[in-house]
């Protein structure tokens, strides 16, 4: 049993997500119209209410039913395949994660689709850099069982942007996990959110802090 297991969200963690929407809507505007934007992006939303995690590609999927005489759609799969997502990692995000590995195993732990989801981890440089220990779940905090079959650990450090998750693996692994809220990314920013639940073990304002970060508990 390892002493210590990371586990690393990607989305507006180590990634700056909230940049690529902002491209790919961007990207929409050029290539088709606001009102056709408008629509991807209510779409998105809806998804994202439905499944819980941002589907760009599925969002995708649902708009091209609705405009199957729309060649040019085809184009915008490309776009989001072929991102520079290595362009969008937090400064020194990589770095973190080496300075982790010094201490423990690190993992990624993150919420996605099955397609899009492990191609941003793979092109932005994140899965060789965690050699590969990628766990990306539908709902990762219903999926603790599972992360502990694959890594299990005395202890494990859980750092993610979202403090409603932080809470909820709080609540089942008490004692065995201490989370980090990473203040990145508009939900971390949003104050309805964040004050809708009791503080993370530690907060910081951006990735690259963690690079100071020692392991306190490991038992």
């Amino acid at each position: 049993m390892r002493s210590c297991v990371f586990l690393l969200d990607v989305d507006n963690t180590l990634l700056d997500n909230d940049r690529i929407a902002r491209d790919l809507k961007d990207h929409l505007e050029r290539s088709f119209s606001i009102e056709a934007c408008a629509r991807y992006w209510a779409i998105f939303e809806d998804l994202r209410q439905e499944l819980g995690y941002a589907d760009f590609l599925g969002a995708l999927q649902r708009y091209r039913l609705e405009h199957q005489h729309e060649p040019r759609l085809l184009r915008m799969s490309s776009f989001l395949i072929d991102y520079p997502f290595t362009d969008r990692l937090y400064p020194r995000a990589l770095e973190v994660i080496t300075h982790f590995a010094s201490m423990g195993t690190v993992v990624i732990l993150s919420d996605g689709d099955a397609v899009f989801q492990p191609r941003k981890v793979e092109r932005s440089g994140i899965w060789a850099a965690v050699k590969e220990r990628v766990l990306i779940y539908i709902h990762k905090e219903q999926m603790l069982e599972d992360v502990e079959e694959h890594y299990p650990a005395e202890h494990y450090v859980f750092v993610d942007d979202k403090i409603r998750l932080l809470t909820a693996v709080k609540q089942i692994w008490g004692s065995r996990v201490t989370t980090i809220f990473v203040r990145q990314g508009h939900y971390a920013h949003d104050p309805a959110v964040v004050n809708s639940y009791p503080p993370a073990d530690k907060t910081v304002a951006r990735i690259a802090d963690l690079l100071e970060y020692k392991v306190e508990h490991t038992a």
